[in-house]
């Protein structure tokens, strides 16, 4: 199984005021750390073909901005890259009793509490470095454009567990309603 992680206590609620009390949630699980070859080999590939172009059309288009904004592609790639580790471990997720609360980001954090009857659809994506890898990604579709939530990096037969077992609990709590 993915690798497990307690919570950072700085975020702020209580249940009382109907705010999602994110202090004592419990064990966040991660994703698998073999993910973070995927990210890097997408952005190295992002950044190569960006500065490809860039230079293209320095050298034969004589075009002086590409060669700013190729630095500027660069620059960017290398930062991304020093962050990737970084970011890919803020990313967890969790299943509780009537929801699963998905996190992500280092400066801007964001949560997502999906309740099990809201799922309309667990789809499990695969591309071709993370198939390579044996890796996995869970989307999750309800019926709000905003709440749609992906889990990366999960090793294929624990992508395959979660998505069977939140399919039963969507059926069941579907069935309550």
């Amino acid at each position: 199984m993915a690798d497990e992680f307690t919570p950072e206590p700085h975020t702020s609620g209580n249940a009382t005021s109907g705010r999602l009390d994110l202090i004592d949630v419990g064990v966040w699980k991660r994703v698998s750390p073999k993910y973070l070859v995927v990210e890097i080999v997408g952005t190295l590939l992002f950044g190569l073909i960006a500065c490809g172009v860039a230079a293209f059309l320095w050298l034969v288009a004589e075009q002086t901005w590409a060669l700013i904004a190729g630095a500027a592609v660069a620059l960017i790639t290398i930062i991304t890259l020093i962050f990737e580790p970084r970011r890919l471990r803020s990313i967890g997720y969790q299943l509780r009793a009537d929801d699963l609360l998905f996190r992500r980001g280092i400066m801007f954090q964001r949560f997502v509490s999906v309740p099990y009857g809201r799922m309309q659809l667990v789809d499990i994506t695969r591309g071709p470095i993370a198939r390579w890898l044996g890796l996995a990604d869970l989307k999750f579709v309800t019926a709000a454009a905003a709440t749609g939530v992906v889990i990366p990096g999960l090793p294929e037969a624990d992508a395959e567990e979660l998505r069977d077992q939140l399919v039963a609990l969507a059926e069941s709590r579907r069935a309550g309603l």
